[in-house]
Order: structure tokens, then sequence, then C-alpha cells
């Protein structure tokens, strides 16, 4: 069933000709893992990095280290989408950050979790807030159910 959105989204890419990155803390690569499923993929996926450490968001990524203070927000993931495009050469950036339980982080409950879709072309920026329940599959799992319909109204309002 998550094939489908991420097959939906594959095709989009290929039929405007763009290319897309993520950059995931909580889905620790699954968004990715979900693209590289899809027959034809290598056509528009460019890589992902998997930044679940402060360090590696900020060493790698390029994140802004005040802004890390406050792990699950909105700021990040927009930051992480955008960091996408920068670090591996992509049109569109994907960056997920949220909280997979089963303890708080920075004062977010489990299943508090923001997603981002950056089109570095246009400079625009789709941002969601969620709040997911079960367990920690579950909740990573919700958000990269989350992810694809941002990505294709994206590329919908974009006009591609």
């Amino acid at each position: 069933m998550m094939a489908l959105p991420a097959a939906e989204v594959v095709a989009a890419c290929i039929n405007s000709g763009l290319t897309l990155a993520t950059a995931e803390s909580l889905t620790g690569g699954l968004v990715a893992a979900r693209i590289v499923e899809v027959p034809g993929c290598s056509a528009m996926f460019r890589g992902g990095v998997i930044a679940y450490a402060s360090e590696v968001k900020e060493q790698v990524l390029g994140l802004d280290p005040g802004l890390l203070a406050h792990l699950v927000s909105e700021p990040v993931a927009a930051e992480l989408a955008r960091a996408a495009t920068r670090v591996l050469g992509s049109d569109i950036g994907v960056g997920t950050t949220g909280v997979g339980g089963p303890d708080w982080l920075g004062g977010e409950p489990p299943g508090t979790v923001w997603i981002a879709v950056f089109d570095a072309r246009s400079d625009r920026l789709l941002t969601g807030r969620l709040e997911l329940s079960g367990d920690r599959e579950m909740i990573r799992v919700g958000a990269v159910h989350a992810v694809f319909p941002l990505v294709l109204r994206l590329l919908t309002q974009a006009g591609e």
C-alpha cells in the first residue's frame, strides 16, 4: 500500500524532469527506502542522508546549531528539506523530524512529527505537523505516509 504513493511521486518527478533527495531524522531512511522500491527511481532519486544525531544535522547538512535546540520543530524540518537539495543537488528535498517514543523529546510527546518538502527551483516550502499514535514503527510509517502526498501537493501547486 505504501508503494503506491511512492510510485506516484517517482512518476511525477520523472514526468517533470525533477530530482528528489531526502534528509531524514525520525524516519531513519524509510522515505528513501520506499522510493528505491519503485522501479525506475534512479531517473529521479539523488539520495538521502539519515541525520539522526544533532552533530550530523550540523556537520553534514549544515544546520545552524541554534536551530537544533528544538529538534522537533517546523524550522528543523524545513532546513532538513532545504539541506537535502543543497547537499545532494536535487530539485526537491524532503525533511522529517519527530518523536518516535517511548520518551518525550524536547518537551514534545511521542507521535509529534514535522515533515517538510522544499522546491529549490522556486524556493517553495510546504510543511506539516502530525500527531501520530502507536509504537515507534507506527509513528515512522505514519510520517512516511504523510510525506508522499505533501510532495505531490508541492508538484501540483507548482504546475508540474
